[in-house]
């Protein structure tokens, strides 16, 4: 599975956590409401549980990276356009590794109360083993009612398969981005993640003066 846009946004799936830090009239109920990728999380379709390791993106995993994006996007993204992006203090790079071997990885950007996650893929021959899943799951753990409460990301009109993926992880479209892509004519839908506290959550005071007034 693969999402993408081509300037500030794009999307591929991956699994397995460490990154490097210098630092699509529409089945599924749009316009103004996108849906996610896959039918169902991805147990619904015959995977292959495997190990998925996530970590920081270094240096030495950008060959197997270009390589996972030229053959999951035609608007590449090129090694320049990588070293630009993380060079910028609040983006953050990681890959997904399956037997010490790069099968995904994820850009994406810190701000004060959302993550947007870039560029997002998985290698096509790694696909539907958990590891688009594996990816996302890592970011939701990043997700708190107090802080960072929500993810966010835009996807090609015609990128259905991504649209599914993300619509059955929770992620909802929210708007449609006309003519977003400088290399096509393409909408792309923006998508959105919410963080859902729990009950305890917001019982819990969110600050030392109302922990003193409790």
């Amino acid at each position: 599975m693969t999402i993408r846009t081509l300037g500030m946004t794009r999307f591929r799936i991956t699994v397995t956590f460490s990154g490097w830090c210098p630092r699509d009239d529409h089945p599924l109920g749009l316009p103004l409401q996108v849906v996610w990728y896959f039918a169902g999380k991805e147990s619904n379709v015959e995977t292959q549980s495997m190990c998925v390791h996530i970590r920081w993106m270094i240096r030495r995993d950008m060959p197997s990276v270009l390589a996972i994006e030229n053959s999951c996007f035609e608007f590449a993204w090129s090694e320049d356009d990588f070293i630009r992006c993380l060079r910028q203090r609040n983006c953050i790079g990681m890959v997904a590794e399956q037997d010490n071997e790069v099968v995904g990885f994820m850009i994406y950007e810190l701000h004060k109360n959302r993550l947007h996650i870039l560029n997002f893929a998985v290698h096509p021959e790694h696909r539907r083993t958990g590891v688009g899943q594996s990816m996302v799951d890592k970011l939701l753990g990043k997700l708190s009612h107090e802080r960072r409460n929500r993810i966010m990301l835009e996807v090609r009109e015609t990128n259905l398969e991504a649209q599914l993926f993300f619509k059955s992880i929770g992620f909802r479209a929210i708007s449609v981005l006309r003519d977003f892509y400088d290399d096509t004519i393409e909408d792309a839908y923006l998508m959105q993640y919410r963080y859902q506290p729990s009950a305890e959550e917001l019982a819990q005071p969110h600050n030392r003066i109302s922990k003193l007034a409790g």
